[in-house]
């Protein structure tokens, strides 16, 4: 890092799923910061493909392809990194349980911002605007 600029970005898509006001959050085993579950793109896939493979690995359900919908895409420096995050919402089938790689889901209110990182707070304050989110 020179000059302040940020040295890496990160590349991620994340799964918006709201319920009563709420939005699912996970925390990964070993850190103590809750994210939108989702996660970074393995090579020549998807937006749709890392979506559905990282919600299957965190989450242990099985997105519905063709439901997902684009929600945007949000971007914030955290530290000398910066975080793009490509957001969709679809719809699952099973039941959601945390995996082995997730120590704790927990539904947010807006109230929760804070407990989020940058790029999250972003997609937060968007929702509340919206009205989606409490």
């Amino acid at each position: 890092m020179t000059d302040g600029l940020v040295a890496e970005l990160i590349d991620t898509v994340a799964w918006v799923r709201i319920e009563q006001g709420k939005i699912l959050c996970a925390r990964p085993r070993g850190k103590d910061v809750f994210y939108i579950p989702g996660g970074k793109r393995e090579d020549g896939e998807s937006d749709l493909q890392t979506l559905v493979r990282e919600i299957e690995e965190e989450l242990t359900v099985a997105l519905v392809p063709e439901t997902a919908a684009h929600v945007g895409v949000y971007e914030a420096a955290d530290g000398s990194v910066s975080v793009r995050m490509s957001c969709y919402t679809a719809e699952y089938r099973g039941t959601l349980t945390a995996s082995s790689e997730i120590e704790a889901l927990a539904w947010f209110s807006y109230a929760d911002r804070a407990l989020v990182p940058p790029v999250d707070q972003l997609l937060f304050d968007e929702l509340a605007t919206a009205g989606l989110l409490r």
